[in-house]
C-alpha cells in the first residue's frame, strides 16, 4: 500500500523510480508502477549489485516496511552508499537508531522528558537473567532489536519462559540485542500517526486505541480510530507527547508512536516508536482519507506539509489535520483455519496475516460491519461453534487470550454469565466496549433484528422510506429492481446498510473534489448528493 503510493507520488514529480521487490503476486510489480523492477531476494549483495548497476542518485528507505529499514540502515553505515553518490531520503541512519536501537531509543526519551517502562537493554542471556531477577521480577517482557512484528519477542513469567525467549530474541536480532522490560500488561495502549517535514511542521493524522490491553501485539488487537474512551486531558497529553518524539527524532516524513496509559491514573509510558511508513499508517491513510505514504514520499524529495495539496479537498494544504465523523473498526485475521494445530493464544509476538476495516457512524454498527467482513461465517458476533457450548466452557474462554475472546465475551454477556465489571476485572478490557457489547446483546434479544416491524416503526428506524420516496440505497443502485433484489438477498441485520455517508478528511468543513463513502444504516444519503452535484 504504501510503496504504490510512493511511487505513483515519485513518477507523477517526473521521477525515474527503480523498484525492488521479492514478492512477484503484488500489484506495486506492475510495469506501470516503476520504470525498473527487479524481483529479487532483498539481500545486502543483491541490493549492491541493482545499485551498481542502475546508479540512482537516492535511497528512500522508510516506506518499504521494517525490511527495507534494515537492509537501508545497513547500506548506509557500511559506507556503501557514501561512497556511490546515492543519498538516503526519509530518514538518516542516526535518527533510525535513536529508533530502533532500544537503548539510544531510551536514553533519548529520557533527554526530553518522556517516560518509558522500566527496562535494560542487553546482548547476553546471563544480563537479561541478572536484570529479571535483581530489578524487575516476573512477568517481564522480551523485545528484540530491530525485528518485525515483535519477532523472537514475548511476554515470560517463570524461568523457563525467560530462557526460551530470551535466547530466541538475541537470536532473532540482526545486532543481537533484546530490551528487557517491566510487564505493564492491562494499561491501555493508544497510538498516533504524526507527520513531520524539513521544516519542523507536525501534525497528528490519526489517534488509535486497541480494543486490548497491553500484553496483545497491535497487530493482533481489534483497533478503534479515533480513540473513544480517552478524556481530553489525557487525549492531548499523549498527543503533545507525539509530536514531542516526532520532533526529537527529527524524523522527516510519517512516524507511529504507541504509547501504554495507566487507566487509573494520567501515567502513561512510551512503548516504542516506528520511525516509517507502517501497517498502523495504511489504517490510519485509509480511516482519514489522508495519504500517508503519498505525502511522506514528498516530504522526502523536498516538499513541506503546507506546499502538499490535501488530494480529496483539493483546497486544503496537507498541514490541515484529518477530523473524523464516525468510528473506524480493524479487526485482525488469523490464519488458524489453515494452521489448525497452532497456538491460538495471544501476546507481543504477532499472529495475524491480515486485517479488515469497517467504518460505521459508531462503535457497535463498524463491529459488527467488520465481523462480516473477517469471512469466519458470521454476520455479527455470534459464532456459530460458541453458541453450541456450555455456559462453563463460555466463561473458560473469556479468561483466555485468543483471536476468538471477543466472541466468547459476547456470548457471556448475551446468556448472562457474566457482567462487564467482571469481564473487566478478567480482561483488562476497557468498560466503555463492553458495554456498547452489552448495547448490541440488548438489540438483539429486543428482536430489532428478527421481529417484523411495522411500516412506521422501520422509517422511525430509517430502513424503509415512505411510499412513493426514493429508498436511499435505490438512489446508488443503477435501478430499483436491483436495490429490491439487495433488500431480498441481504441477510437480517442489526445495522442494516441503506445509505451511504463521506469520507472526506474535513466532516464536512469542505466541499471534497475525489472522496469516497461508507454504507451505513441511516441519515442523509450523501452518496446520492454527491453523484447529483457532479453530472
Amino acid at each position: 500500500y504504501a510503496g504504490n503510493q510512493a511511487c505513483k507520488a515519485l513518477k507523477q514529480l517526473g521521477l525515474e523510480v527503480c523498484l525492488v521487490n521479492s514478492n512477484p503476486a503484488t500489484l506495486m510489480t506492475d510495469r506501470s508502477m516503476a520504470d525498473e523492477i527487479y524481483l529479487e531476494p532483498l539481500t545486502l549483495p543483491t541490493l549492491k549489485r541493482i545499485i551498481e548497476k542502475e546508479k540512482p542518485d537516492s535511497l528512500l528507505s522508510t516506506l518499504g516496511g521494517q525490511t527495507g529499514l534494515t537492509l537501508s540502515m545497513e547500506l548506509a553505515k557500511s559506507g556503501f552508499l557514501a561512497s556511490h553518490n546515492v543519498q538516503l531520503l526519509g530518514a538518516r541512519p542516526e535518527t533510525i537508531d535513536k529508533a530502533e536501537d532500544r537503548q539510544m531509543f531510551k536514553d533519548t526519551m529520557e533527554a526530553i522528558g518522556e517516560p518509558c517502562i522500566p527496562s535494560k537493554v542487553v546482548t547476553s542471556y546471563e544480563d537479561a537473567v541478572d536484570f529479571v531477577h535483581n530489578k524487575i521480577g516476573f512477568p517481564a517482557i522480551i523485545r528484540p532489536a530491530f525485528t518485525l512484528g515483535g519477532t523472537g519477542g514475548g511476554i515470560v513469567a517463570n524461568d523457563r519462559e525467560l530462557d526460551e525467549i530470551a535466547h530466541n530474541g538475541l537470536h532473532r536480532s540482526p545486532i543481537h540485542q533484546i530490551l528487557v522490560e517491566k510487564c505493564i500488561s492491562g494499561w491501555k495502549e493508544i497510538e498516533f500517526e504524526v507527520m513531520r517535514d524539513a521544516n519542523a511542521n507536525v501534525i497528528t493524522v490519526c489517534s488509535m486505541e486497541n480494543f486490548d490491553p497491553v500484553g496483545v501485539h497491535t497487530g493482533d488487537s481489534i483497533v478503534i480510530a479515533p480513540t473513544v474512551t480517552l478524556a481530553d486531558k489525557e487525549y492531548q497529553m499523549l498527543r503533545s507527547a507525539a509530536l514531542n518524539i516526532i520532533s526529537a527524532l527529527e524524523i522527516e516524513g510519517g512516524c507511529n508512536c504507541q504509547f501504554a496509559l495507566n487507566p487509573d491514573s494520567f501515567e502513561y509510558a512510551v512503548i516504542e516508536v516506528n520511525p516509517r511508513v507502517s501497517r498502523s499508517s495504511a489504517l490510519a491513510s485509509k480511516a482519514t482519507g489522508y495519504p500517508i505514504a503519498k505525502v511522506a514520499a514528498l516530504i522526502a524529495v523536498g516538499f513541506t506539509l503546507d506546499e502538499i495539496q490535501n488530494f480529496v479537498t483539493k483546497k486544503t494544504k496537507a498541514c490541515f489535520e484529518p477530523v473524523l465523523d464516525y468510528v473506524v473498526v480493524k479487526m485482525p485475521k488469523f490464519p488458524f483455519d489453515k494452521f489448525v494445530y497452532a497456538a491460538r493464544k495471544l501476546g507481543t509476538q504477532m499472529k495475524a496475516t491480515g486485517e479488515v476495516m469497517a467504518i460505521g457512524q459508531n462503535f457497535e454498527e463498524a463491529i459488527l460491519k467488520a465481523c462480516r467482513g473477517l469471512e469466519v461465517g458470521v454476520k455479527d458476533l455470534n459464532l456459530p461453534s460458541f453458541a453450541k457450548e456450555g455456559d462453563e466452557k463460555i466463561r473458560d474462554r473469556v479468561h483466555q487470550c485468543t483471536d476468538q475472546r471477543i466472541f466468547a465475551i459476547y456470548q457471556a454477556l448475551k446468556r448472562g454469565l457474566l457482567s462487564v465489571e467482571e469481564i473487566h476485572k478478567i480482561t483488562k478490557i476497557d468498560e466503555w466496549f463492553l458495554w456498547k457489547l452489552e448495547k448490541i446483546c440488548k438489540m438483539e434479544a429486543q428482536g430489532v433484528a428478527g421481529r417484523q416491524s411495522s411500516p412506521a416503526e422501520r422509517v422511525g428506524r430509517n430502513e424503509v422510506r415512505p411510499q412513493g420516496e426514493t429508498s436511499p440505497i435505490e438512489g446508488v443502485f443503477a435501478t430499483s429492481a436491483e436495490a429490491r433484489s439487495f433488500k431480498r438477498t441481504s441477510p437480517t441485520l442489526i445495522y442494516k446498510p441503506i445509505s451511504f455517508k463521506m469520507v472526506d478528511t474535513c466532516a464536512g468543513e469542505f466541499n471534497a473534489e475525489t472522496p469516497y463513502f461508507y454504507s451505513t444504516a441511516g441519515g442523509e444519503n450523501e452518496a446520492e448528493l454527491f453523484l447529483k452535484e457532479n453530472r
